[in-house]
């Protein structure tokens, strides 16, 4: 990997007309609740919602007519099939995607809307790798990497040129790393404008590849991740090498640490983040210390988190601020207790959301019922006086939700 800042600046003037130059933003609620000074790279409001777009549609440009005649090929299942699908359709260039079976169907059909043709083959990524490599040797395609690429490098790294014309004063920007793409562009950018700057990398752990590369890392690289868009085994090594040399240092995020990032940026900045973003924030907030009093940014590189994900999150993130509570009751089996019940709730100020009233199975006693009610809590301390309310009157009930139970 051999790109220069000449690179990105050229790549900058020609993609510039044609994507999105997305804001650089303050995080006002989150810099107050966590104590520091919070900048965002909006790329989830890039084209096909994450910064893929810069670099797929860089390399297209850097194409001979020939080759756009004959057509690019690519592997991916996310914000680099999209990315390079959007750009080529524009371009009329013939795109074709190879997507693991198994691609959940909306990344599927958003890159056929696009126009490339969907190839799925394999079960995991190394499988649809070596097709896509076998179908551009027979069908004469132009192969495009998601991250070892000089010409995608360097139009990932124009973002970085953008934070910096728009807060030219930012002291530190965290990077999500997967294959090390964005990382190299955007170090590559950002160091020649302001040597002194300091840059960190963020990794989910259960696939800190890079880390592993540049100063060692214990854990086994593989799994499921919420950070899909950087679950990279196999990094570039030009990358690492970048990396080494312009990079402070590389800090890793949990499962639970993502999940929770994502959720305090949705709640707090009304912003939807895909994984990656998300272990960006996590080690933020696992290191404040660091970031105080600096003017830090955020590169949030994408905002493709599947619908089905994204509300089970909301709900998990309800129920571990105490917001949405379990009340469990073993009460007796007559007429009137569930109206009792649920007015005093709801003269408490909480919500009914669910109920279930159970008296069929033989989990309890003949004369006697099983009943499961969620409520809709203002916070934990609410949900806890909704509690001690029902239990004055005279009500047996188990909480799940509250102080972490």
């Amino acid at each position: 990997m051999t790109i220069s800042f000449d690179d990105v600046k050229a790549a900058h003037d020609a993609i510039k007309k044609s994507i999105i130059r997305t804001p650089t933003v303050k995080a006002a609620r989150l810099s107050v609740h966590l104590g520091i000074d919070l900048y965002l790279k909006l790329e989830n409001l890039q084209h096909t919602n994450a910064f893929k777009a810069r670099g797929a549609l860089n390399k297209l440009l850097t194409l001979s007519d020939d080759e756009r005649a004959r057509g690019v090929i690519a592997c991916s299942a996310g914000n680099h099939a999209q990315g390079l699908a959007y750009h080529a359709q524009r371009l009329n260039i013939p795109a074709t995607i190879v997507m693991p079976n198994g691609t959940p169907f909306n990344k599927i059909k958003k890159t056929e809307d696009f126009g490339a043709k969907v190839v799925l083959y394999g079960t995991a990524f190394d499988e649809s790798v070596d097709e896509t490599m076998r179908m551009a040797a027979r069908d004469n395609l132009v192969f495009v990497h998601p991250f070892d690429d000089d010409d995608v490098i360097a139009g990932q790294g124009t973002l970085g040129i953008e934070i910096l014309e728009d807060q030219p004063d930012i002291d530190t920007i965290v990077v999500p790393i997967g294959g090390g793409g964005l990382m190299a562009g955007v170090a590559t950018a950002v160091k020649a404008m302001k040597p002194e700057i300091e840059i960190i990398g963020a990794q989910a752990q259960s696939f800190a590849a890079v880390k592993a590369g540049v100063d060692g890392f214990d854990g086994e690289i593989g799994g499921k991740t919420l950070a899909e868009g950087i679950a990279v085994k196999e990094p570039s090594a030009g990358n690492i090498d970048v990396i080494k040399n312009l990079v402070t240092r590389i800090d890793i995020a949990t499962e639970d640490e993502i999940e929770r990032a994502l959720f305090d940026l949705l709640s707090d900045e009304k912003l939807v983040a895909e994984g990656a973003a998300g272990a960006g924030f996590a080690v933020i907030k696992n290191n404040l210390e660091k970031f105080k009093g600096k003017k830090t940014c955020l590169v949030l590189c994408g905002g493709n988190l599947d619908s089905r994900l994204l509300s089970t999150l909301i709900l998990r993130g309800l129920v571990r601020d105490g917001r949405i509570v379990r009340l469990r009751f073993d009460i007796d089996d007559t007429p009137g207790q569930l109206s009792d019940i649920s007015r005093i709730i709801g003269e408490s100020g909480a919500n009914v959301v669910e109920v279930m009233h159970q008296r069929m199975m033989q989990t309890v006693p003949l004369k006697r019922a099983e009943l499961d009610i969620v409520i809709e809590a203002r916070d934990q301390e609410h949900a806890l006086e909704v509690v001690e309310i029902l239990a004055k009157a005279g009500f047996s009930v188990e909480a799940t939700g509250i102080r972490g139970d």
